[in-house]
């Protein structure tokens, strides 16, 4: 098996039938197997994907497990050479996955890679950041990032001068598509489960690292992302706390210092 690709979705039904659309048409020879995780969607995700990708092997949870337990459910199921994490609001070009594997085969200590990002209108969406900072943390908790958005420490943290043109290493890549080798998930693990949301890819990134694996942002694939669709359902307070607790479990876990 080439690669598995692993999707958690909750309540973006119509995103993620476009998403799987574009995984079939864009396989070609490849061999592919297909996970989709959901996590107790109300919308009729489950039954649309068990009538329409009946190929796609699917996993209902009763209850949201959060993004890194949903992913570990299938990553344990998979046989790919590699894992693909996917976002369900993305959708894959034509040549998409070949490119990618066909990168990660010529580049044997890549352990993680992501690709260009396009928004829907075909600008570029930023994918890259660098590893998180108290400072840039507390601007984005607080707020005051809307209110003072070049301060030193977000731009650095934001990676604003990061060229997207070519491909080079990269601190952390976004998890929305976010390519992983076998091997690097035999060596330190996938996600960390305590992460409900957001850090768990800053987190898997940092120890491919410190394992040795390169990280890096390959920009001859694109995918188009509609971008966090489905925690846009979630109220900004509980969003806010989420991501507040992860910080603060990132930080506990590797340090204040970057």
């Amino acid at each position: 098996m080439d690669i598995s690709i692993v999707i958690v979705s909750w309540n973006v039904k119509d995103l993620l039938r476009k998403c799987l659309r574009t995984i079939y048409q864009s396989q070609h020879r490849l061999t592919v197997e297909v996970f989709v995780v959901d996590n107790a969607s109300t919308d009729g995700t489950a039954k649309m994907v068990e009538q329409e990708f009946s190929s796609a092997v699917l996993i209902t949870n009763k209850q949201n497990r959060g993004f890194a337990a949903a992913n570990n459910q299938a990553i344990a199921q998979s046989t790919g050479r590699y894992v693909l994490a996917l976002n369900p609001d993305t959708e894959l070009t034509a040549d998409t996955l070949q490119r990618m594997i066909d990168f990660m085969n010529q580049n044997e200590r890549v352990g993680i890679a992501g690709c260009q990002h396009r928004n829907a209108d075909g600008s570029l969406q930023p994918s890259v950041r660098r590893l998180p900072t108290v400072g840039a943390m507390l601007l984005i908790t607080t707020k005051l990032a809307k209110l003072w958005p070049n301060a030193p420490a977000l731009r650095v943290y934001l990676a604003t001068d990061f060229d997207y043109q070519i491909t080079q290493p990269a601190p952390q890549v976004a998890g929305s598509f976010l390519l992983m080798r076998r091997e690097l998930i035999e060596k330190i693990g996938s996600f960390d489960e305590r992460f409900f949301i957001w850090f768990e890819e800053v987190d898997l990134c940092r120890r491919a690292a410190r394992a040795g694996w390169g990280v890096w942002y390959c920009t001859d694939a694109t995918i188009i992302h509609h971008g966090g669709q489905s925690f846009k359902q979630q109220l900004a307070v509980r969003k806010q706390a989420l991501f507040f607790k992860s910080a603060m479990r990132y930080f506990k876990k590797h340090g204040f210092h970057g």
